[in-house]
């Protein structure tokens, strides 16, 4: 492939956005000679200082307030957004009418009716598009799909994922747009089990029905000042406060569509756990199990004959598992949690680059979207629910 350049607009320069433009940049060093060079074009935030300081600090050429001008710029074919959940129809609907490529973080709506509508709207314009479902880029986890894929662990039994962060554990956590019902949507639902429901799709397959619950631990939390810190930032006692208008926690039983069982757990308001995105998975010939809080080891059982060597063996990261050797040559050295970032945006770039899908893209967030609303129904009607298509023929 020739050399190919690609105009990146970000959307939203808070952390996240930063995580990207930073993972746009690191992806032409890390991945040198595979013909793609991603340039950053310009950025925006509803905080000029934010939007400054990017500029800046990150390289953009331009910065401005306004989010329209990101997708308006002729320099710009990738549309990335890292806004809050309440902006992301507008704006998908902008860049797809534009024909620009798009790149969304999850939740990609506050709700499954709301991604359904966005997968809807980029299908018909025809763009391509990606999600920040990031953790499928662990080399760790892309190896045990590689062991999934050659029937090493047999036939899939049994699946347990969680997601436990301690983010909203603090009654004195500010109460961030993550809290508030109307602009996040969702509470862990969108924000963590998306992932925990991804990572299960991408693993062990499809869901086929479950039964679900969820709760509010923490009722209120101390208001922010608009432009100041991050959903970790944290308030006084005598603070003036607002209630939590989405949940903490979601529980689910699930039940696969190729038979396999298993459980899923989400939870926001956890004492212990710090970032605890991980999965157990067991088959009629092996079993492993990985924690991002421990990214770079993976716990493998794959008995022999031998009973002395009969039990879960450490795997330690190294360059004999998937792109680890792009930034770490040897066993041991770790890996952490932007580098997912940067191995995320090249297999975007990879895909505009030769005009062709790639994946996890807006119908697999529609995917994660159909068992989300399987669980909110049950937590209406108490018991199982079906996975149903959300897919809709028209926006």
């Amino acid at each position: 492939m020739q050399n190919k350049t690609l105009g990146i607009g970000v959307i939203g320069m808070g952390w996240m956005g930063q995580v990207h433009a930073r993972s746009y940049a690191l992806a032409r060093q890390r991945f040198p000679g595979d013909g793609v060079v991603a340039r950053l074009v310009i950025c925006s935030d509803n905080v000029e200082v934010r939007a400054q300081s990017a500029r800046e600090t990150l390289g953009f050429a331009r910065a401005t307030t306004r989010w329209r001008d990101v997708i308006e710029h002729p320099d710009v074919q990738i549309v990335n957004i890292a806004t809050p959940n309440n902006l992301h129809v507008e704006i998908v609907e902008a860049a797809a009418a534009a024909g620009k490529h798009i790149f969304c973080e999850k939740p990609v709506g506050r709700s499954p009716d709301e991604t359904a509508q966005i997968e809807a709207i980029a299908r018909r314009a025809g763009v391509l598009s990606f999600v920040g479902f990031n953790y499928r880029w662990a080399p760790m986890v892309l190896h045990a799909k590689q062991l999934i894929d050659a029937g090493k662990l047999g036939q899939l039994t049994q699946y347990r994922g969680r997601f436990f962060s301690m983010y909203g554990s603090d009654p004195l956590g500010l109460l961030s747009w993550r809290f508030d019902r109307e602009v996040a949507g969702y509470g862990v639902l969108g924000d963590i089990m998306a992932h925990v429901t991804d990572m299960a799709h991408y693993l062990c397959g499809g869901v086929k029905r479950l039964v679900s619950n969820s709760h509010t631990f923490i009722s209120e939390r101390p208001l922010p000042i608009p432009g100041k810190g991050t959903h970790y930032s944290r308030g006084a006692p005598d603070d003036p406060k607002g209630a939590v208008s989405n949940e903490d926690y979601v529980g689910a039983l699930v039940e696969f569509k190729n038979g396999a069982r298993g459980t899923f757990e989400a939870s926001r308001s956890i004492f212990g756990p710090k970032n605890q995105m991980a999965f157990e998975l067991n088959g009629t010939q092996g079993a492993l199990n990985w924690d991002f809080e421990r990214m770079n080891e993976m716990q493998l059982y794959l008995p022999d004959d031998d009973w002395g060597r009969d039990g879960y063996v450490r795997l330690v990261g190294g360059d004999r598992y998937p792109f680890h050797g792009r930034f770490n040559p040897g066993d041991g050295s770790g890996l952490g949690y932007e580098d997912m970032k940067i191995i995320e945006a090249w297999h975007f770039l990879q895909a505009v680059a030769r005009e062709r899908p790639g994946a996890p893209s807006f119908a697999d967030a529609l995917a994660v979207a159909e068992v989300h609303a399987a669980m909110i129904r049950s937590w209406t009607s108490g018991g199982w629910e079906d996975v149903t298509s959300l897919r809709r023929d028209t926006p």
